[in-house]
């Protein structure tokens, strides 16, 4: 497999607090790649490097051969890059149908007049839209919800839905901000089944960053550990658990 993400030597600094610190790592086309660390690490920092939500103070960053720090934040997602944030970012007075709606927008061709005019052309790619996001709602079992009001929707349905617009957008690499938060163990089950089926049945590269370390275990190829914005270890989900260093991280000087 060919490197899909490739992050080389990438530095952010806020003031005197280093975030990111050389941090280099790469995810491979087709694999699910989990990051982990106690609070603090970095680990959201990273997704928000990759989203060019911040800019490094150094490094590389590169998706599928094209430079992400030569782009805009709104540009990243026309490269196929699609994430889910930690605190759930939904419209809450839309339906979920219309949630999902919105990740087609990347792949809107038709403009203004063409929409108000309500053209052959804005009609048929309506139509594709609605079908694209439907099979989101199928894969998702979300059928329940798709008329259904996000505001009046419990926790764990509100964390699929917007699992769900990021599928919708057709994305080539997928970034998972803690999937698993609040959610029960049942929903968290489900969640593993759904991240281990959109990268065997639509074929896309996850990176995630998540605590529960079970769902890491069970999903992932690779783990990066880090702590204070660095690297610590890198391997199998076993490789890493077992990493002196990492044991220190979590449980404090002495554990391992």
């Amino acid at each position: 497999m060919s490197n899909l993400l490739e992050i080389k030597n990438a530095t952010l600094k806020f003031g005197g607090v280093t975030a990111v610190n050389d941090l280099t790592f790469s995810v491979e086309e087709g694999e699910v790649y989990a990051i982990v660390g106690p609070n603090g690490a970095g680990k959201s920092t990273v997704f928000n490097l990759i989203s060019r939500f911040y800019d490094p103070y150094a490094g590389s960053i590169n998706f599928d051969g094209n430079n992400l720090l030569d782009r805009n934040a709104d540009a990243v997602a026309d490269l196929g890059i699609a994430r889910t944030f930690q605190n759930i970012e939904l419209f809450d007075h839309a339906t979920v149908l219309q949630n999902l709606l919105v990740g087609r927008h990347r792949h809107r061709s038709t403009n203004l007049l063409q929409e108000a005019l309500f053209t052959s052309k804005v009609r048929r790619e309506e139509k594709r839209h609605r079908e694209a996001v439907e099979e989101v709602i199928d894969f998702l079992d979300l059928q329940p919800y798709r008329d259904k009001m996000i505001a009046g929707l419990p926790y764990g349905v509100r964390k699929v839905v917007e699992l769900g617009r990021a599928l919708a957008s057709g994305p080539r690499l997928l970034l998972l901000d803690e999937p698993a938060s609040g959610l029960s163990v049942e929903e968290t089950q489900d969640m593993r089944w759904w991240i281990d089926d959109i990268r065997k049945q639509m074929g896309i590269t996850v990176l995630m960053v998540e605590h529960d370390m079970g769902l890491v275990s069970g999903v992932s190829d690779r783990v990066l550990a880090l702590a204070d914005g660095a690297k610590l270890a890198e391997g199998t989900p076993a490789q890493v658990q077992s990493d002196p260093a990492v044991i220190e991280a979590y449980l404090g000087a002495g554990a391992a």
